[in-house]
């Protein structure tokens, strides 16, 4: 049986602890998300359950979500980057954004923080980051849950606006549907501008239209 995460990196720092994640670095579409999540001293019996926001399927994320952030022990803090904003500051100095709005919202000022990643966002705050960190770190783990389900639930509803591209499903990544949505009806004011894949449907039509 795989090791989960636990409270090992959390104990070298000190408290309170922030564990941060995103979600969102990769899509074609829709905005980018980042969690912070500070854990309690006496962790709930539930977070037992809690792993890699990937490794757990969407119902058990979103029984997860809703248990955590009802849960007035754990603090919990969401930062939101716009498409617009993607689009101006790119991905690196955008993910650093999203970061520091999550630990903003925090109703609980950090000490430190745990970052699952290998780029330093440079935050205020004495910072570790841990690579592969929502499968080795409990808080990061459960950041990732806030983090991605948040944005899934955003892109539900984009998707009830736009549902020929597929976003309920591919959560805005080029798959397949996506990419035929895009061929058939353009691009969306949802879309990343400054990804190359967008970059090269936008050319295309200005190609298309001059022939």
């Amino acid at each position: 049986m795989k090791k989960r995460p636990d409270l090992y990196f959390e104990s070298a720092m000190t408290a309170p602890v922030a564990g941060l994640d995103e979600a969102g670095c990769g899509p074609w579409a829709g905005v980018l998300v980042a969690a912070a999540v500070i854990l309690p001293n006496v962790i709930p019996d539930f977070i037992e359950d809690v792993n890699d926001s990937k490794k757990l399927t969407r119902v058990k994320r979103e029984d997860l979500f809703d248990r955590i952030i009802t849960n007035s022990h754990i603090s919990v803090g969401v930062g939101i980057v716009s498409v617009a904003e993607l689009d101006e500051l790119l991905l690196r100095g955008a993910l650093p954004l999203a970061f520091r709005r999550a630990v903003e919202t925090l109703n609980q000022t950090p000490a430190s923080l745990l970052i699952d990643g290998i780029r330093n966002p440079k935050l205020s705050y004495p910072t570790h980051m841990i690579k592969q960190g929502d499968q080795l770190s409990l808080s990061i783990a459960t950041a990732s849950i806030i983090a991605k389900v948040t944005r899934d639930r955003l892109m539900d509803k984009l998707h009830d606006e736009y549902p020929a591209y597929g976003w309920g499903q591919n959560a805005g990544y080029g798959t397949k549907m996506h990419r035929d949505a895009l061929d058939r009806l353009g691009v969306t004011p949802h879309h990343r501008k400054s990804y190359a894949p967008i970059k090269q449907y936008i050319l295309r039509k200005i190609l298309y239209s001059l022939s």
